[in-house]
């Protein structure tokens, strides 16, 4: 397995709209795509273009979210995760599995918010970051 692009790093927020403006207003980001909600995911995102990558914001959609456990230890939110862009999915969280990594959700691939095949390896095995690995998507 070989890492590809730096797709996007992935921060965790209480409210998507003041994470915007923090962007907009503190950064001079220009580019914000509009939020939207991935309720099997149990979040609403939202992308924000940087030159060379992405920030993807992440907030709680509903009580079960997975975010509230990283919201509950950091309030005010922070860096979730960090996503490559791997070529083969199937084959890279077969070498992980292989290697004794810990793919979440059993190894099983989900659609991710860029409408790819995604998976999460446990932070214990990656030097204490999430990190989602995502199929190459057709354009960048």
């Amino acid at each position: 397995m070989k890492i590809g692009r730096l797709n996007h790093v992935g921060v965790a927020t209480p409210s998507i709209e003041d994470s915007i403006r923090l962007y907009r207003d503190f950064l001079g980001a220009t580019k914000i795509h509009e939020p939207f909600d991935l309720p099997e995911q149990g979040v609403r995102v939202c992308f924000v273009d940087v030159p060379n990558s992405q920030i993807e914001l992440i907030e709680p959609l509903g009580a079960d979210s997975p975010v509230h456990g990283f919201l509950a230890k950091s309030p005010k939110g922070g860096q979730h995760h960090v996503c490559f862009e791997v070529p083969d999915i199937i084959a890279a969280r077969d070498e992980l599995l292989a290697k004794g990594a810990t793919v979440l959700r059993g190894g099983e691939p989900r659609i991710g918010a860029h409408g790819v095949p995604v998976i999460f390896v446990h932070p214990k095995d990656m030097g204490g970051v999430l990190i989602e690995l995502m199929a190459e998507p057709e354009h960048h």
